[in-house]
């Protein structure tokens, strides 16, 4: 178990991994397409009629095709979600976010590898994951240098 005051050492030495990450240009402009998005009446206008569509639609799914609206609920809600998926500031904050997601996967990576190569960091993305992974598993012979035997 680590002493209090190694913790406290981590802790304090991840606050201030965050706070580069925040204040980096990646971190920056996510704040900037998130505020921009935020002010944007059409774009709220739009996720906001989406979510109300959400609702609908997962009440028709109950039912499926045999509730008598879920033929106009399915093509309204898949009209919507392209409606925001196009809105520049929608699209603007998503790629933002995007960027964002990989540069965290990144430091987890390199964390979890700075510990020990058979660490498992879980990033949510296909690509980080199978450089994290042992390939098999131990046990199966992978990559990791396990045996069967």
């Amino acid at each position: 178990m680590l002493a209090t005051l190694e913790l406290v050492d981590i802790l304090e030495e991840s606050e201030a991994i965050a706070q580069m990450i925040v204040h980096s240009e990646i971190g920056v402009q996510y704040r900037h397409s998130l505020n921009k998005l935020k002010q944007d009446k059409e774009a709220q206008r739009l996720i906001s009629q989406f979510v109300q569509m959400k609702e609908r639609y997962d009440e028709v799914q109950r039912f499926g095709k045999y509730h008598p609206d879920y033929e106009m609920v399915t093509k309204e809600i898949r009209y919507l979600k392209r409606a925001v998926d196009l809105n520049e500031k929608v699209a603007a904050f998503k790629k933002a976010e995007n960027e964002v997601q990989k540069l965290l996967d990144e430091v987890s990576v390199l964390l979890g590898k700075s510990v020990s190569e058979y660490i498992k960091v879980p990033t949510g993305n296909p690509f980080f994951d199978s450089l994290s992974s042992c390939g098999g598993g131990c046990g199966a012979g992978g990559s990791c240098g396990c045996s069967s035997k």
